[in-house]
């Protein structure tokens, strides 16, 4: 029943997205099936009916990480049908080191052969000039490379611009991650800002 519902509200959100117009990019290898994907612009609640219509267009199973914590409470019932994926920080030893966000998120790609995550380096909805980078280091540690999922406002569509493969040279690589967001529209423009040090 909990299935039959959230497929229901795909479908509504496919709908919304039709409606107002938006097209799908799908600038992507046909084999993509693991990646870190940054998902921004993101100033809006409304950013995620339109992301997650496209995704879905695209046949993509893109998940979000969660705390572990919360598949014990009821809460789960909605955040597991709508990709979420629980993050565990816990050491696997007693005695060892408590893992960082950052190699608790790359160990997930250990744990799934096929496994595309979302990420929003803005971190809020509000105007931010410097991204969060933890995405780019995820990706380096697991050795995936990083989707460029996008919404574009003025041109009305949404879904991956393509993939940057982590050089190790995270300068230049930010540098075109910038430079490929930079052209893209938010709603709220006035809260948008790509990462002002790789401009």
């Amino acid at each position: 029943m909990v299935t039959l519902f959230f497929w229901f509200v795909k479908r509504v959100f496919r709908f919304f997205f039709w409606i107002n117009g938006w097209k799908v990019d799908r600038n992507l290898p046909p084999e993509f099936n693991r990646s870190v994907m940054i998902a921004a612009p993101h100033t809006s609640n409304r950013d995620f009916i339109y992301m997650i219509a496209a995704l879905d267009i695209c046949g993509l199973d893109v998940r979000y990480t969660i705390k572990k914590e919360l598949i014990d409470t009821p809460l789960k019932y909605i955040l597991l049908p709508l990709g979420a994926i629980p993050i565990d920080r816990s050491p696997k030893k007693p005695g060892e080191k408590r893992p960082s966000l950052v190699e608790a998120m790359a160990n997930l790609f250990d744990e799934h052969e096929k496994l595309i995550v979302a990420v929003t380096p803005e971190g809020t909805r509000s105007l931010r000039t410097q991204w969060k980078t933890g995405f780019y280091h995820v990706a380096k540690i697991a050795k995936v490379p990083i989707a460029l999922g996008y919404l574009d406002f003025k041109n009305k569509k949404a879904g991956v611009g393509g993939i940057i493969e982590p050089s190790g040279d995270m300068d230049a690589d930010m540098r075109k991650i910038t430079a490929f967001y930079k052209e893209k529209t938010a709603m709220y423009p006035e809260k948008y800002s790509v990462d002002e040090r790789y401009l």
